[in-house]
């Protein structure tokens, strides 16, 4: 097995995102016959001569009769070779945050484009957003061949056009794949219309690429979730802290710092439901025991001594605005990081990105729903953290409204501000 896969789909309103996903559910014979069916039955009732597996994924009614991707649809499906969890996201601009959403703990993210109309505004919107949230694999699916009759120029043209664009961004990765998601040419199986195309299906490529080494395994990070202390005379010295590995490899015997204490220890032992490890990495969720007893709480965190995160109250992020009250300087928040929550103070809005030129608008005071921008925060407690480009999970955070409990920014901290 090749691991669990995290991948999401992206690309302009019809370009066949969910169609796709709906073809690779189907064709990897992972729907149940009921829900081929129901679907079936709804195809025909729209008037359809086609069975619309879109409709697998488009759950909500508001998508099923507007023919759109609305909110955010996750799937699992699993292959003999390796487990999948999909995100189907929307592609109007207007939904940004929704994509954001879907592509921030992803592995690899699908962009599609139509064969006919090649790479648009809303393709080079998304691959920055691809770029930006770090995304270590993209593919472009160029779809809809069979309306351009298969042909090996239409592919090699966009190929062209996208390459040209992605010099610009920050992508290890870009994987090129011609497809029809609706008549599932090079989807699961290999196409016999594009003798031209030597590379694999998108299946294929899926359960072969390589994910184990896209995460930080140099700097060990470990945010303490929870303390465990089982209340038995029995265990009255035991003293365990669950949480996720963030990064790194923690190894029984290593040499510990933990912050904000500054107290050093030694870890003793790794335990997991399973039984005891030697060994753990991300995103392995474990208890960890130390040798000695410290004053160790939820939101601390674990770390090498001679390798520890930025630890700071003034902070620079890029952040993705999700509310439809605007964020402006001197706006309060509370912040989550890791395991850790603060109080956020806004004290600049540095700049907004325009996400189609990429141009940096600094005349502005305020960022609107969907809107991404720089932003200098100062937070009441001082976080641990890494820059988002070195690790993902301790260099993001989100903020929330705490009048509403609602999430209204999703943020990737940057080097520290000056």
């Amino acid at each position: 097995m090749g691991g669990l896969l995290r991948l999401a789909t992206a690309g302009s309103v019809d370009d066949g995102k969910s169609t796709l996903i709906g073809r690779l559910l189907y064709d990897s014979k992972q729907i149940f016959e009921d829900q081929l069916e129901a679907v079936e039955r709804t195809s025909h009732a729209r008037g359809d001569d086609y069975v619309d597996l879109a409709l697998l994924t488009d759950g909500l009614r508001a998508e099923r009769e507007q023919g759109i991707t609305i909110d955010v649809a996750y799937r699992y499906f699993a292959t003999p070779r390796r487990k999948f969890i999909v995100a189907d996201t929307p592609g109007h601009i207007q939904h940004t945050r929704n994509m954001v959403t879907g592509c921030s703990t992803a592995d690899l993210v699908i962009v599609l484009v139509d064969a006919r109309t090649g790479v648009n505004e809303q393709t080079r919107r998304h691959a920055f957003l691809a770029s930006l949230l770090r995304i270590p694999h993209l593919v472009v699916c160029v779809n809809k061949m069979d309306l351009v009759d298969y042909r090996e120029d239409a592919f090699a043209a966009i190929r062209a056009d996208f390459e040209g664009f992605a010099t610009r961004l920050e992508i290890g990765d870009i994987s090129f794949v011609p497809i029809s998601a609706l008549a599932g040419d090079n989807v699961v199986d290999r196409s016999k219309h594009m003798d031209w195309y030597d590379g694999t299906s998108l299946l294929r490529h899926l359960e072969e690429v390589h994910i184990a080494s896209d995460r930080n395994l140099i700097d060990v990070r470990f945010p303490v979730q929870r303390v465990v202390r089982p209340r038995s005379n029995e265990h009255r010295d035991y003293r365990g802290y669950a949480g996720t590995v963030a990064g790194g490899v923690l190894e029984v015997g290593d040499e510990v710092l933990v912050l904000p204490s500054g107290f050093t220890s030694r870890v003793e032992a790794i335990e997991t439901a399973d039984g005891p490890l030697q060994e753990a990495f991300p995103p392995m969720s474990v208890l960890v025991r130390l040798a000695d007893e410290l004053d160790i709480s939820r939101g601390d965190l674990i770390c090498r001594a001679h390798n520890r995160p930025t630890v700071g109250q003034d902070l620079s992020a890029m952040v993705c605005w999700m509310a439809e009250q605007p964020l402006r300087q001197g706006a309060k928040l509370a912040l989550k990081h890791t395991t850790r929550w603060a109080r956020a103070l806004v004290r600049d809005v540095q700049y907004r990105l325009d996400v189609n030129t990429l141009h940096r608008q600094r005349d502005v005071d305020e960022l609107g729903l969907n809107d991404i921008g720089r932003l200098d925060l100062r937070t009441t407690v001082p976080l641990f953290y890494d820059d988002y480009r070195r690790n993902r999970s301790t260099g993001s955070f989100v903020l929330v409204d705490e009048a509403t409990n609602v999430t209204v920014g999703a943020g990737m901290l940057l080097r520290p501000a000056g």
